[in-house]
């Protein structure tokens, strides 16, 4: 059995540890309520751009007569050959399951189409590293002294050069590659971000270098309320439409959990009413009226279709932010009462000793008296 003072030592090292996740998680609930509300104050925005849109789709001819055919590249439908996967996950650790549940279900989407080459964009710390590990680098293209374009992979150059000003088409580094990886974006979620990757995004499928678009992510819209989902995003089947291809429900003991961790850190369990923003922004641009346009209802159409798939992103990455902090606010909680239920075993234990030490010094005194 262990002394007494090396089992007070190792209950003070318990107790720290219990200080300093129980601030981690009143840090996460407060994180957690501020991305709640950024993640509302995003609705309204986001419902105007379908509402518009929809109107536009009554009043613009966005297919041709003849051919029945989409005008707009984005709505074009083709044999998925190519698949784009947009993987978000966090940049910490320190989060329970909550990436590892994420990578899990990569991999089950990858083993879900093994005929398709899956290009991967990484968005967070975790999830590039996992990738990094398992799947190569995309080959780049690079620009030689004399005016050349090589191609190379993993961004080394190549000994194969292309005449400057003809685009070179990079060999593929393996059936999945990562494509792009962005880290640090997400403890500061900004729309100016999810734009540029839209932008990057629809400029490459209307080249048709790729053939489908998918975000991996975790919805977030309670505590309680949350999923893994894989949804679609391009080509955009119906204006408005969440298309989940692949969903993942929380366990009931997982859900127990994240009730009992909310309630502790006073944190709402039912998602936010906002009924009467929606109300308010489903009637912008839905009057059965005649609008009048500056321009014509096609370029608007066209101009506004990609600032939609933006919006889409710009929702996950708030969405896997708001759960992120969920999921550490709650894995914070069970270690806070892990630490709790150690400190009492330990203090069990140490009186146990104690007790022990003193028989024992009674028993060698009363030994010593007698043999006197």
């Amino acid at each position: 059995m262990a002394n007494v003072l090396d089992i007070r030592r190792r209950i003070r090292s318990v107790v720290n540890t219990r200080q300093i996740t129980k601030a981690m998680k009143t840090v996460s609930a407060a994180k957690l309520r501020r991305a709640q509300e950024g993640a509302l104050a995003a609705r309204p925005y986001s419902q105007m751009l379908t509402n518009v849109l929809k109107s536009l789709v009554s009043r613009a001819d966005i297919y041709d007569p003849v051919t029945g055919e989409p005008r707009h590249p984005l709505l074009a439908e083709r044999p998925e050959n190519t698949i784009l996967l947009i993987v978000v996950t966090g940049d910490k650790g320190l989060a329970g399951a909550f990436n590892t549940n994420i990578l899990k279900m990569v991999s089950k989407f990858i083993e879900s189409k093994p005929e398709q080459n899956i290009d991967v964009e990484c968005i967070g710390r975790k999830g590039r590293d996992f990738m990094r590990r398992r799947y190569p680098m995309a080959s780049q293209k690079a620009s030689s002294p004399d005016g050349t374009t090589s191609v190379s992979a993993g961004g080394e150059t190549g000994a194969s050069p292309v005449p400057a000003g003809e685009e070179a088409t990079p060999p593929r580094a393996g059936r999945v590659q990562i494509v792009g990886e962005y880290v640090g974006v997400l403890g500061k979620v900004e729309h100016n971000f999810a734009a540029t990757l839209s932008e990057s995004v629809v400029a490459r499928y209307a080249r048709n270098e790729i053939d489908g678009v998918y975000i991996l992510f975790n919805e977030f819209k309670s505590v309680i309320a949350q999923r893994l989902v894989a949804e679609r995003l391009l080509p955009i089947k119906e204006i408005g439409e969440v298309d989940v291809r692949m969903a993942e429900e929380a366990s009931e003991e997982e859900r127990k959990r994240r009730i009992e961790a909310a309630k502790t850190a006073h944190v709402g369990l039912r998602p936010i009413d906002t009924s009467a923003v929606d109300e308010a922004a489903a009637k912008f641009g839905a009057s059965p009226v005649d609008y009048i346009y500056e321009q014509r209802p096609e370029r608007l159409f066209e101009g506004i279709l990609p600032k939609y798939l933006g919006i889409q992103i710009f929702h996950a990455l708030l969405e896997s932010v708001a759960a992120e902090h969920a999921a550490r606010m709650t894995a914070m909680d069970a270690a806070t009462n892990n630490a709790s239920d150690m400190i009492d075993s330990l203090t069990l234990v140490m009186n146990r000793a104690r007790q022990a030490k003193i028989t024992k010094e009674i028993i060698e005194i009363v030994s010593g008296a007698a043999a006197q």
